[in-house]
């Protein structure tokens, strides 16, 4: 019998050990001589109250969303994919070299072929660790964190040598054609009377994370192969007895993980920037790792908590405008949430086991 309850498991214990990271952040900023009330008033004021806030909101919450679904496949298969950063960056020269050399005539048509080639690329990135994983037994973590390095060193000089237009300085390729381009928030929702999400990058890909993470969910719970997937996460030995080919199992998780942080590519590389630049995934392969711990590895739980990154995100940088709290400051409640979730997740979960179990008894 389970100590808890599946909705503590899943709602109250991520609520509370965010609560704590709330309340440390709290104490952090009444030590640099700031409001911690007037902070979280602005952060909410300048991430939600406005359309253009919610614009920037839901466009860091795409990257999350992309790249917490990657963590959280590799781990129910037993892998921490730390490798999102490296994956996403080579899913955008995906995105780019689609962009660049095929003729697209619409942007429908253009979504569709950059979502394969940032897949491909992603996938393809990914495919070595976990080769070197099943076959050689190298440890995932290691090789994910050493691809990421190698990953930048290769998309440094394809910019520079190969991609880069002849007399440009900085290391980017050059714009997309214009039917590549992704229409906005503002293109599809503002009107001549409501000028909604004004300068924000939110765009369609969004929708396409909102996919991602259904096809997730039919994949883990509802399809033959996320049910070997689970099973061997559980149970590598138990999960190869029963006839699940491990090998397989690590290739196919990883090359799908791979797969949805290149997917990310999408949204900063067409969507936004609409060329590809060499900090394209300003980090949100990292945040990944956060947002699939908060979210348990489940999709509906990735989308929830990559909105909440994407709030912390736009409503730090409302902090560091308006205020003399740095931004850095939200690096630090990041850490404090990654802390509570995942380092700390037993000083949450073990009192409340005791406290269920206790209630179980008096009813008894």
């Amino acid at each position: 019998m389970d100590k808890m309850p599946a909705w503590a498991d899943v709602v109250l214990i991520p609520l509370i050990s965010l609560l704590l990271a709330a309340f440390l952040s709290a104490l952090v900023i009444l030590a640099i001589g700031e409001s911690p009330v007037e902070a979280f008033k602005l952060m909410v004021e300048g991430a939600l109250m406005r359309s253009a806030g919610w614009g920037y909101t839901l466009y860091y919450a795409t990257n999350f969303i992309f790249t917490g679904l990657a963590v959280a496949v590799a781990f129910h298969a037993r892998m921490f994919n730390i490798g999102g950063e490296g994956q996403a960056m080579i899913g955008g020269l995906g995105v780019a070299l689609v962009c660049l050399y095929i003729p697209w005539p619409h942007w429908s048509l253009a979504i569709l072929g950059s979502s394969i080639g940032a897949a491909l690329f992603g996938a393809a990135w990914a495919l070595i660790p976990a080769y070197l994983q099943a076959k050689r037994g190298s440890h995932i973590v290691i090789t994910t964190i050493m691809f990421n390095f190698i990953a930048a060193a290769l998309l440094n000089y394809v910019l520079v040598n190969i991609l880069r237009p002849v007399g440009a300085m900085d290391p980017a390729t050059a714009k997309f054609p214009e039917p590549t381009h992704l229409p906005t928030f503002q293109d599809m929702f503002a009107t001549a009377t409501t000028p909604l999400f004004r300068g924000a990058p939110a765009n369609v890909s969004f929708f396409l994370a909102v996919i991602a993470c259904v096809l997730v969910w039919l994949l883990i719970w509802r399809s033959r192969l996320g049910y070997e997937i689970r099973a061997f996460g559980y149970s590598e030995t138990g999960a190869c007895y029963a006839g699940i080919n491990g090998t397989k199992i690590i290739v196919i998780s990883m090359l799908i993980s791979g797969a949805l942080a290149g997917m990310m590519a999408v949204n900063t590389t067409q969507g936004e920037a609409e060329r590809l630049i060499l900090n394209m995934t300003e980090g949100a392969g990292f945040i990944g790792i956060a947002v699939a711990l908060m979210g348990r590895n489940h999709p509906f739980g990735v989308f929830v908590a990559a909105m909440l990154f994407g709030f912390l995100y736009q409503g730090g940088a409302e902090l560091a405008l308006w205020t003399n709290i740095p931004r850095e400051l939200i690096v630090v409640i990041q850490a404090l949430v990654i802390l509570f979730t995942g380092a700390l997740d037993n000083m949450v979960r073990m009192p409340l086991e005791r406290l269920f179990l206790a209630l179980r008894k008096s009813e008894g």
